[in-house]
């Protein structure tokens, strides 16, 4: 059998500000040792798509419906993994009677290259279990309606939203989850995959200030000057420029402005251009 390495992995956490939230500690498995076929078959896992985000965001606002937001504990480690996986012993975990032995993973972990889809399908088994069922147009939309109620369910691996017309069945959806997950209800959304959102007498603001100071810091460009460059939308210009130096480095950036498409339409067109 193959045997897996694995590492342990710290990281800080961010509140939507900018302020230190928790520190991380995460064992993580070293994915890209593990063979196809021996370790892993399926990988593919869907996420929510960008428009189906806006489109629930625009119903609830013109309901009036709550959009809670919820946090799922350590998804990955849910997942029941139907291959046979072993790993190295952690490092300052090791028995020191038994040095040369290996773990079994009965449950996923993160690294390993099938724990995304493993995760996604024990939560969509679940979520068909107590009356949900799928959106043919985007498989990580859910929806549950009784009588005249409805609710929609967006999962993006392990964040989570959930509005509905009902807010009763809301609680009683989230009090489901909680019984098969361990999960955090964080109240109304604030904060969704570096989406801030604020709640106006309009409506919802969403705004992505954070995400832009970051693509600054990347980019090297925090302290520069803003200035508007127009850009000729009617024909294209060549430029006698030299290439830049970095290309991975300028596609990571490029890549990271088109998410930022996302609250700012008005770049789309630059951007394009850019790609």
């Amino acid at each position: 059998m193959n045997v897996v390495s694995n590492r342990w992995v710290y990281k800080i956490k961010c509140r939507s500000d900018g302020s230190i939230e928790r520190y991380k500690a995460r064992l993580v498995a070293r994915g890209f040792t593990k063979q196809e076929g021996i370790d892993y078959s399926e990988t593919f896992s869907p996420v929510i798509k960008q428009a189906t985000v806006r489109l629930v965001f625009s119903v609830a606002v013109s309901c009036g419906w709550k959009i809670h937001q919820l946090d799922i504990h350590n998804a990955f480690l849910n997942d029941i993994l139907d291959e046979k996986v072993y790993m190295k012993q952690p490092q300052g975990f090791v028995d020191s009677a038994l040095p040369s032995h290996l773990c079994r993973l009965h449950k996923s972990l993160y690294g390993l290259k099938q724990a995304p889809r493993a995760w996604y399908t024990r939560l969509n088994d679940f979520l068909l279990s107590i009356g949900f069922r799928a959106s043919k147009v985007d498989t990580s939309l859910f929806i549950f309606s009784v009588g005249l109620d409805i609710c929609y369910l967006l999962v993006y691996v392990d964040d989570i939203l959930l509005t509905g017309s009902n807010s009763l069945l809301l609680q009683r959806l989230i009090q489901l989850l909680s019984s098969e997950f361990k999960l955090h209800d964080l109240g109304s959304v604030h904060y969704f995959l570096g989406i801030e959102v604020q709640s106006t007498s309009m409506g919802l603001m969403l705004f992505q200030h954070k995400y832009i100071l970051d693509i600054l810091t990347r980019a090297g460009m925090l302290s520069c000057k803003p200035i508007d460059t127009p850009i000729s939308t009617s024909k294209a210009t060549i430029l006698l420029d030299p290439l830049f130096s970095d290309a991975t480095r300028f596609r990571q950036i490029v890549g990271a402005l088109k998410y930022l498409t996302f609250t700012r339409p008005d770049i789309c067109f630059t951007v394009n251009r850019v790609c």
